[in-house]
């Protein structure tokens, strides 16, 4: 990190996320760099063809009060070394350091920091050492990231979804994925990436003509020229969304935590589901093609493995006595997409699957922090309709637009309100991505259909880098009201727009009031809401 200071000098977490130059001068390296197994050392200056390459940064995730996941990636066999202090004049350092990197895990590394102090901010730098070379170290990276706090503190989280979607690339000239850029200045104590890390199911073009005339110009590497069916081009994929410099930045200086939907594998996915009538596939099975999308999902993301199921995406965060984060799956166990109008919960109407609802259940009843926030990556009220299949609409998320008694999918989700009702659990607040705009949704039994439940807040937000859309109609099943939408005025419009928003919500620790905000890729807020803690939801 090139951070001009004095030896007796110390910069602030504040300092460093607010600096142009965090981490970027030695983040941003040639757009060719991808991982493929041929590659090998990238052809440069004779002196420095033995130092390990970093294409695509580093990344850290999965916090906890005494640890964070650090992932990176080498261009070649090496062994990640990681020196950790808690100011970056790093005076009193702890070093650890990874397992060799493989080809059978494209060269990345998962490296759990552990023993951290909590709440605290952590300075780090991270370089591979050549495994055939020893002693050749790559450039460093220097990142910093807060732990989790166990006493109270005020919160901010942010979330977004929806990556590289619909044709939109990285373009250079138009600052590459600027969203990244918003949500680092934003400060966040963490970031919820909500699904579509990617669009493993949309190739990108060299050129796309805007409305004005003018050209928008991808950057396009063998991942994104045709959809992703094997592990290799699923890698591509995740990899093409790292050579942003952007992107590079941010995750050296933003907690991450990522969960899944449909575009990580293709469109309005579920397990059951052959792609009979799309010839751009040569294997048609999904189920084959979602094995190997969530390999490079759990590759490329710095995800941290259940201890007992190395496949489990839900899982929980605490942030000390004000907020509790639960991170959900709507796409592992589902049933197939159908008419969604089951009048029994079974197999094939589920949605979260017995498991899961009963881990989410249970662990919402049993938290004690004053907000509990449901990282949800589908909306509950909004219609997301399927394609026709056998002379029936199908749906693709939970309301099944009768707007009547709960069916299908919609009992999974009442079983869980009424259970939090009877629990007299409070404080529970949604947020989603999915649909490609910004919105505020207020559920109440008063104007619902199903009515055994507190009324609660849904947030959504996205598209971080994708077309833009809206709005979808809302279900009446639960009672939703929109409070706020920000939507397209015609559909698939392009970043250059501006019409992309992330959401934050930030916890007081004095009032432990929670204050939601919408915001669009410039840093403009655009809708705010205070909702006060442990009185019911207006």
């Amino acid at each position: 990190m090139n951070v001009p200071r004095t030896p007796d000098s110390s910069l602030t977490r504040r300092e460093f996320v607010q600096g142009t130059l965090a981490a970027g001068a030695a983040l941003v390296v040639p757009s060719q760099l991808l991982w493929t197994p041929a590659m090998g050392a990238p052809a440069i200056i004779p002196s420095e063809r033995q130092r390990p390459v970093l294409p695509n940064g580093v990344q850290l995730g999965d916090p906890l009060p005494d640890r964070g996941l650090l992932w990176a990636r080498a261009d070649r066999p090496a062994r990640l070394h990681v020196e950790w202090d808690t100011t970056d004049r790093f005076r009193n350092v702890r070093r650890v350091q990874s397992v060799v990197t493989s080809a059978e895990s494209a060269f990345t590394t998962h490296l759990d920091l552990t023993d951290l102090p909590d709440g605290q901010d952590i300075w780090y730098r991270a370089r591979y050492e050549n495994e055939q070379s020893p002693g050749v170290f790559s450039e460093p990276i220097t990142g910093t990231f807060r732990t989790a706090p166990r006493k109270p503190r005020s919160v901010r989280l942010a979330w977004s979804g929806d990556m590289v979607g619909q044709g939109w690339g990285i373009d250079e000239s138009r600052g590459g994925i600027r969203m990244y850029e918003a949500l680092r200045r934003a400060e966040p104590d963490v970031f919820v990436h909500s699904g579509d890390n990617i669009y493993a199911d949309q190739p990108l073009l060299p050129e796309v003509k805007l409305d004005d005339g003018s050209v928008w110009r991808n950057l396009v590497t063998d991942g994104k020229r045709k959809v992703a069916e094997t592990l290799d081009e699923y890698r591509g994929a995740f990899a093409y969304n790292l050579l942003d410099a952007n992107a590079q930045r941010f995750g050296a200086s933003v907690p991450i935590i990522s969960q899944w939907d449909d575009h990580e594998v293709v469109d309005n996915w579920f397990h059951d589901l052959v792609l009979e009538n799309d010839p751009r596939y040569t294997e048609k099975r999904v189920r084959v093609l979602a094995e190997r999308a969530q390999q490079a999902f759990f590759e490329f993301l710095p995800i941290r493995r259940h201890e007992t199921d190395s496949k489990r995406i839900y899982r929980k965060f605490s942030y000390g006595p004000m907020l509790e984060l639960f991170v959900v799956d709507l796409r592992s166990h589902r049933g197939a997409n159908s008419g969604n109008k089951q009048s029994e919960r079974s197999p094939a109407s589920a949605m979260f699957g017995d498991e899961q609802l009963t881990w989410l259940s249970r662990s919402l009843r049993e938290s004690q922090a004053v907000w509990k926030i449901v990282a949800c990556d589908m909306p509950i009220g909004l219609v997301v309709p399927d394609r026709m299949r056998n002379g029936e609409r199908n749906f693709e998320a939970i309301a099944n637009a009768e707007g009547g008694a709960p069916l299908g999918r919609e009992l999974e989700v009442a079983q869980l309100l009424r259970e939090l009702q009877q629990a007299s659990v409070q404080n529970v607040v949604w947020i989603t991505a999915d649909v490609h705009y910004a919105a505020a949704h207020h559920y109440a039994p008063e104007r619902a259909q199903f009515t055994q439940f507190d009324a609660f807040w849904e947030f959504v937000a996205g598209p971080m880098h994708s077309g833009t859309f809206g709005p979808n109609a809302l279900d009446a099943t639960f009672g939703p009201e929109v409070r706020f939408a920000s939507t397209a005025p015609k559909p698939n419009r392009p970043p250059s727009d501006d019409l992309q928003f992330y959401g934050t919500l930030d916890v007081d620790a004095r009032t432990r009031a929670l204050t939601a905000g919408i915001w669009d890729v410039t840093g403009k807020r655009l809708w705010q809401v205070e909702v006060p803690a442990g009185e019911p939801s207006r």
